[in-house]
C-alpha cells in the first residue's frame, strides 16, 4: 500500500462520513488546532475572511452543514502533496468542491482551504 492509497482511502472515508452524518467521524480527521477556510464561513458566520480557528469553532460549523437537507459528497479523487492533499468531490447541488488539506506530524488537518466551483442549477 503507498501512501497515495492510504490518503485516498480517508478521503473516501471522510466523504462516506458526511454522508452518514457521522459528525464525531469527520472531526477525527481535524487536529485540535485546526485553521480552516471557505466560503461557508462567510455566509455562516459573517467573517469575511472565511477563517475559523480550533476543532470547536470548525465542529459548530460542521454542524451547520451536516445537517443540510439532501447533502451529499460524490468523492471524485485527490491530488497528492509533501504532507498534504487535495480531496476532489461534487455536492449534491453539482458543485464542484476542493478541499486543499495540509497535514500535521499524526496526519490530522491542520490546515484546510475549500474552494467552490459553481452549482448545476445556477
Amino acid at each position: 500500500m503507498t501512501e497515495l492509497d492510504d490518503l485516498r482511502r480517508a478521503a473516501i472515508a471522510w466523504c462516506d462520513a458526511w454522508n452518514r452524518r457521522d459528525l464525531d467521524s469527520v472531526m477525527a480527521h481535524y487536529a485540535d488546532a485546526v485553521e480552516f477556510n471557505s466560503p461557508t464561513v462567510r455566509e455562516r458566520w459573517g467573517r469575511n475572511d472565511g477563517w475559523l480557528r480550533g476543532k470547536d469553532e470548525l465542529r459548530a460549523n460542521f454542524a451547520i452543514g451536516i445537517a443540510k437537507e439532501g447533502l451529499h459528497f460524490e468523492f471524485i479523487d485527490i491530488l497528492y502533496g509533501a504532507n498534504a492533499t487535495c480531496i476532489l468531490y461534487r455536492r449534491e447541488n453539482g458543485a464542484i468542491v476542493a478541499d486543499l488539506v495540509e497535514f500535521d506530524g499524526s496526519r490530522h488537518a491542520i490546515r484546510v482551504v475549500a474552494c467552490y466551483g459553481m452549482p448545476r442549477d445556477r
